[in-house]
């Protein structure tokens, strides 16, 4: 297969990538306490950690952990929003040797269940506001060790504050009971004291258990190998590091480090870089995390078009200072052309598109650090990356037709744990994972998604991407938000359905239809327009398509 991207590649990104030069992620991590030692890692609620306070608190945490005699690959869940705590945590478990089980911690009871049993995890760390979700599950899980947190440990004489008026004030921590269970200062003093006993961890040992599917099925965990994650790291940083110059990057991370973009791009690749992450608590209280960004100088930000949108629609927002920033990077779902124009607008930086999956650890595309304007890409394959566009059949399709993007390369899982069947499904015997993702690349490597194949809506026999509709939709200034889905039709099958957030309350359907009329093919066009006051979405503010069908069929 021949690379045509390389050829769109920027300067500074090379076309293959060595990712062998560490035996591990916490091995990546210690190189950079050394080089970084005096540098700012993390900052959370006005609390700033160096990478020398990073590498002795992450190292007394592994070794309480491997005091307790947990064999190497053991798996310890963290179920922690961005707070200070978290990347201590993660990095104090890469480096003792065990394998991190990232848990959501807004999970119902059922869910967290479901995830601990099946990861087989023997450990976690926890924030005390979602204690009383594990203590109804906890005896039936083989969790052993169990250690809670609170927002305000690690933020000094601030943090006594902060628990008062968490707990007291707002009152977010419902009572709980979780006999035996450790406080997170205690366990730190604790392995102060103890030696860490570095384990012989290496590229095939299982860095991350990441689950993913749940909003498609039952949750899975993908095996992510330390190789994994640090070729990923490793492809991604290369065009990050150009767009940035000789500048130490400073992140404004919004997204949870649990989730796997935030995790490498944010998290593992800004350790590799010498950088410092703002951490974001609670990204959903727009006018406060507005007020947190007029506070620092930063020169890079990640997140999803939904964060994007609502910092659009934030008055203060275009009064903020974005003269620092030269990378605005967009993923975990399509960003629409209407907010990249106004982000581009508003800020005067391009919103940069990129592409993975969790199976991917999870960049698959990017765009060039140096694009001018919102392209609709999702970007080029990254270094030592091929894609595939393939039919139904499993057969290549010509350049500019669509087709499932395929992707191989060593950022790609090890399958899906305890799950042979489920992963024969996706990793085919040449390599390639099969996304489910519909896409065409272009004649210079770019490559355009067009949609989920399972969310395309069939009018007639007539393929209708739901994206397209959206963007058609999100055009409209009294729209906030959209989703389409297909529903069903007596004369065509399926026809689209759009539910629609109005930033206008006097938007009506009958403009919503005329405008579409104008904007849409006759069998595109949606047939239906319902209003909502708020849309469902993932803990990262995806809109989840699949949970309107589903009240659909049950109507």
């Amino acid at each position: 297969m021949e690379k045509i991207w390389l050829k769109s590649y920027p300067p500074g990104w090379p076309a293959e990538i060595t990712w062998n030069q560490y035996p591990s992620v916490g091995a990546l991590f210690e190189d950079s306490c050394r080089k970084f030692a005096d540098r700012p890692a993390f900052h959370c609620m006005g609390k700033t950690i160096s990478f020398v306070e990073l590498d002795r608190l992450s190292r007394d945490f592994a070794a309480w952990l491997q005091a307790k005699g947990l064999p190497k690959g053991t798996r310890i869940a963290l179920m922690m929003p961005n707070v200070l705590q978290y990347p201590v945590a993660l990095f104090g478990t890469l480096r003792a040797g065990y394998t991190v089980v990232n848990v959501n911690p807004l999970y119902t009871p059922r869910e967290l269940e479901h995830q601990l049993k099946d990861s087989g995890a023997e450990a976690i760390v926890i924030l005390e506001n979602f204690a009383v979700t594990l203590q109804e599950v906890l005896v039936r899980t083989p969790v052993k060790h169990v250690v809670v947190t609170s927002l305000g440990d690690m933020l000094g004489l601030k943090g006594l504050i902060v628990n008062f008026v968490v707990r007291n004030v707002k009152k977010m921590v419902p009572a709980f009971n979780l006999p035996g269970a450790l406080s997170w200062s205690g366990v730190l003093a604790e392995g102060a004291g103890k030696p860490m006993k570095p384990f012989e961890t290496g590229h095939e040992d299982i860095a991350f258990l990441q689950y993913t599917g749940g909003t498609t099925g039952v949750s899975k965990g993908a095996m992510l190998l330390h190789r994994n994650i640090l070729a990923n790291v490793e492809q991604a940083s290369g065009n990050i590091n150009a767009g940035l110059g000789s500048e130490p990057p400073v992140i404004i991370t919004a997204l949870p480090l649990y989730h796997i973009f935030s995790l490498t791009v944010n998290c593992l690749m800004m350790a590799k870089m010498g950088g410092l992450n703002i951490l974001i608590t609670n990204p959903r209280d727009i006018p406060a995390f507005v007020k947190e960004l007029g506070k620092h100088r930063y020169n890079m930000i990640s997140g999803v078009n939904t964060l994007f949108n609502a910092f659009l629609h934030n008055p203060d927002f275009a009064k903020l200072d974005f003269s620092a920033v030269k990378l605005c990077v967009g993923g975990g779902m399509a960003v629409q052309k209407a907010v990249a124009d106004k982000w581009k607008e508003v800020t005067g930086r391009t919103l940069l598109e990129g592409y993975g999956l969790t199976e991917t650890s999870p960049v698959a595309t990017m765009n060039p650090h140096d694009l001018k304007e919102y392209s609709g890409s999702i970007g080029l394959p990254v270094p030592s990356t091929e894609i595939a566009l393939r039919d139904d059949n499993k057969q290549d399709v010509p350049l500019g037709q669509p087709g499932e993007i395929c992707i191989k390369g060593p950022q790609v899982m090890k399958g899906y744990w305890q799950r042979p069947e489920e992963t024969a499904q996706v990793l085919g015997p040449d390599g390639f994972l099969y996304t489910g993702d519909v896409g065409v690349m272009d004649e210079k490597g770019f490559v355009r998604i067009v949609d989920r194949k399972k969310d395309m809506i069939l009018v007639s026999g007539f393929n209708v991407y739901p994206n397209e509709i959206e963007q058609v939709v999100a055009m409209m200034p009294g729209v906030l938000e959209v989703a389409a889905i297909g529903v069903p039709d007596e004369k065509s099958g399926e026809v689209p359905k759009v539910f629609i957030v109005r930033k206008d309350p006097a938007l009506t359907e009958a403009q919503v239809l005329a405008h579409c009329r104008e904007q849409l093919t006759g069998y595109k066009q949606p047939r239906h327009v319902e209003f909502r006051t708020e849309l469902p979405k993932t803990n990262v503010g995806k809109i989840l398509r699949r949970a309107l069908r589903d009240e659909k069929k049950a109507a």
